[in-house]
């Protein structure tokens, strides 16, 4: 169904709109898109339990979104799944530290060290999500880039990478998407202040991101099939139209994707089904 959910003026109605639809009580608190309809985390969890990859964005600083991230990882592992996750906040290069931390086998202060030195929020925000992966076992993948090699394209370019730069990414990367994650690109690209840069380049930083982080999703699919991903990234990341898209290239498997109400820059543009597949609702 493609029908437009518009966010930030639209949800800010909340339950009072979705009287006529559905009774806005106990835990229906999620907006599934496809028929515009709010249902309970029970039902949106014996949707989506059977897809290879989940994607639970979040706004970084929030800690509803981290609260709600582990309860989605709680009760997919509760209903059977085994889960793995997905880290927007690690650098691929930094996976030894997470399997030590999974493993017990680093204590907090040294891996503490580590996380800020990958990630900037609040330690707090994260912190019951890392400690309930390492008391369940449940491995943790990092999937970021290098902080240089982003920056770099963004000032310089794709083309600007050295041989050892492209090494530690996938190849092909262009700034080639569709009219509606450009639209988003350019306002992000307004939003950063980075009108003296090349637009170009800054969508390539885009690409760079998205499109290594679905690397490296892909390549622990191929070693861990029994395994479901739930990755943790930014809700410009995790809309359809930027990881998951690029992911959708390199894998197979179902694919299911939940944002925030309001997912960052996305508050000003419709939500439509082929972006996400629930909103969580205030």
């Amino acid at each position: 169904m493609k029908r437009v959910i518009r966010t930030a003026g639209f949800f800010a109605t909340g339950c009072l709109f979705f009287m006529a639809v559905t009774n806005c009580v106990g835990d229906e608190r999620l907006l599934r898109t496809r028929d515009g309809r709010v249902v309970t985390f029970k039902a949106m969890i014996d949707d989506i339990r059977s897809a290879r990859v989940i994607f639970v964005g979040e706004t970084h600083n929030s800690r509803r979104d981290h609260e709600f991230q582990l309860a989605v990882i709680k009760a997919l592992k509760q209903a059977g799944v085994l889960p793995a996750i997905g880290l927007e906040m690690f650098r691929a290069e930094s996976q030894n530290v997470l399997d030590q931390w999974v493993g017990g086998n680093l204590e907090l202060k040294e891996f503490l060290k580590a996380y800020y030195d990958n990630w900037g929020s609040e330690w707090s925000l994260y912190s019951d999500i890392f400690l309930y992966s390492r008391e369940q076992r449940i491995p943790m993948i990092g999937l970021n880039v290098p902080d240089n090699i982003t920056r770099k394209v963004s000032r310089e370019g794709f083309a600007s990478l050295t041989g050892e730069e492209l090494k530690k990414l996938p190849p092909g990367i262009s700034c080639n998407v569709d009219e509606r994650y450009m639209d988003f690109i350019r306002r992000a690209y307004g939003a950063h202040g980075e009108r003296e840069r090349s637009f170009v380049s800054f969508c390539e930083a885009q690409m760079v991101w998205d499109k290594a982080m679905a690397w490296s999703i892909a390549a622990f699919m191929k070693e861990h099939p029994e395994r479901v991903i739930v990755v943790l990234a930014g809700a410009g990341h995790s809309w359809k139209r930027g990881i998951p898209e690029q992911l959708e290239d390199v894998s197979k498997g179902g694919l299911s994707v939940i944002l925030p109400e309001v997912p960052g820059n996305l508050d000003k543009i419709g939500v439509l089904s082929q972006d996400a597949d629930y909103i969580l609702l205030q």
